[in-house]
């Protein structure tokens, strides 16, 4: 598609608002459009994240992750939905510097000491919301990257030097809401946009085995919720995920509250029928939680 005639099929999609919003919003198309015509359609991951300390400590896990990034072309941006920001509403962070949150206690002080200072992208913020209809979307100014972005994307692209915005999970919507959500946005892997689910589909911090938090063992459970998990994401059956709660024991064990796994639902909604599946990082660790991550297209 070149570029006027990507304008000319986006321009319906914002043509009702105000002229000042139009403006804004045709430019900030024109932007993407030419950067779109330098790029291939990108595909999807979800990362399961684990502890904050991956983000400084040498694992299996955080060498998983800088592997899949040399397997993906160099995005024009990248759109993370993570575990950790959780709002009535759905907001995109729309500031041209997001701050790097360090929203967690306890730990050692090299860890507050990470900054990760991608700039962000007030342009694909105000994209996302004119592409999402499902529900209304917000700009936010006062977030910025939480852990669950910076903590593997500073393995992935280690001079920040990628745009970054994040998208809110509605603690009101439905597992279904937050899939068709996504789909919404499909359009934007093929601008170059990276998006990525940042959670664990198996967490549950209160089972986990503390003194054994850096071994690799699940409980029996555990292996069981993470296993049927991989069958239904491998066959494409969406529709078992996003009914989680009616799987069983396992899946009730494996996710006591849904933050963590919602971003798997969005890494899903994303996926194109043609889309190959790849698992990587699939191991448990500390009993009751699971890094597998999942890559799409």
């Amino acid at each position: 598609m070149n570029r006027k005639t990507f304008i000319k099929t986006m321009v319906p999609l914002i043509a009702a608002g105000p002229i000042t919003s139009f403006a804004m919003k045709l430019n900030t198309l024109t932007k993407l459009a030419n950067q779109a015509g330098k790029s291939v359609k990108m595909p999807v991951l979800f990362l399961g994240h684990g502890s904050p300390m991956n983000a400084i400590e040498e694992n299996e896990f955080v060498t998983g992750f800088r592997a899949i990034a040399t397997t993906i072309p160099k995005p024009t941006a990248i759109l993370c939905i993570s575990a950790h920001w959780e709002t009535r509403g759905t907001f995109v962070t729309a500031m041209e510097n997001p701050k790097t949150i360090h929203d967690f206690g306890g730990f050692p002080k090299a860890l507050f000491e990470v900054q990760y200072p991608a700039p962000g992208s007030p342009e694909l913020a105000n994209v996302t919301r004119s592409l999402i209809s499902k529900t209304e979307v917000g700009l936010d100014d006062k977030w910025g990257l939480d852990h669950g972005a910076w903590s593997v994307i500073k393995h992935l692209y280690p001079k920040a030097d990628i745009p970054i915005i994040q998208m809110s999970l509605d603690y009101t919507q439905s597992p279904q809401n937050h899939y068709e959500i996504a789909q919404q946005i499909k359009s934007l892997r093929e601008k170059g946009v990276l998006i990525i689910g940042s959670g664990n589909i198996v967490h549950n911090l209160r089972m986990v085995s503390w003194q054994r938090l850096n071994d690799t063992f699940g409980y029996d459970w555990a292996v069981e919720a993470n296993d049927q998990m991989k069958k239904f994401i491998l066959n494409g059956d969406h529709k078992q995920l996003i009914n989680f709660r009616s799987q069983g024991k396992a899946f009730d064990l494996a996710i006591p509250t849904p933050e963590h796994y919602l971003p798997l639902l969005y890494s899903l909604g994303l996926q194109d029928k043609n889309d190959e599946i790849s698992i990587f990082n699939d191991k448990a660790v500390g009993g009751s939680l699971t890094m597998t991550s999942v890559r799409i297209g």
